[in-house]
């Protein structure tokens, strides 16, 4: 679980409360606080605003159900950008396997017509090389762990 805050900015065109970014978990559930907006996520290269609803969660899909179901969910690419006068509050909570655990396709999902696209690692692995990657933002680690993707990929 994560608490974001986002303190109001003078000048917010010149700042991003977070950059561009896929989560690398299962999923995200956020709750955002104060509705306040900030939150933006891509669609067709476009940023696109997510209006908060009072006492809604916000769902994120993360890169290890990308990667689970073999591509079929995509992970969110998304950004929050701070606002001149108000403060941001968030709380996002995110589901993740244990530790031990493989992490790839689901065997299920894996088919003639229909082959792995993402390579099977330990969790701990996955974390271990997510944390220590010199390449940052985007969904550059989610394209490291495509079959074929840069296998030396810090």
């Amino acid at each position: 679980m994560r608490i974001n805050y986002y303190p109001p900015c003078p000048q917010p065109e010149h700042v991003l409360g977070a950059t561009p970014h896929s989560d690398i978990t299962g999923l995200t559930i956020l709750l955002q606080l104060n509705e306040v907006d900030g939150l933006q996520i891509s669609k067709e290269n476009m940023w696109v605003p997510i209006k908060p609803l009072p006492n809604a969660f916000v769902v994120n899909i993360g890169d290890l159900l990308e990667i689970m179901s073999n591509g079929i969910y995509r992970s969110v690419e998304h950004r929050v950008t701070v606002n001149s006068t108000k403060e941001r509050l968030s709380v996002a909570t995110f589901i993740n396997p244990k530790m031990k655990s493989e992490i790839g396709p689901i065997p299920c999902m894996i088919t003639p017509e229909t082959p792995a696209l993402f390579r099977t690692v330990g969790y701990e692995d996955y974390l271990r090389k997510y944390y220590t990657r010199t390449v940052l933002g985007g969904k550059s680690y989610l394209d490291y762990m495509k079959i074929g993707g840069d296998k030396d990929m810090q």
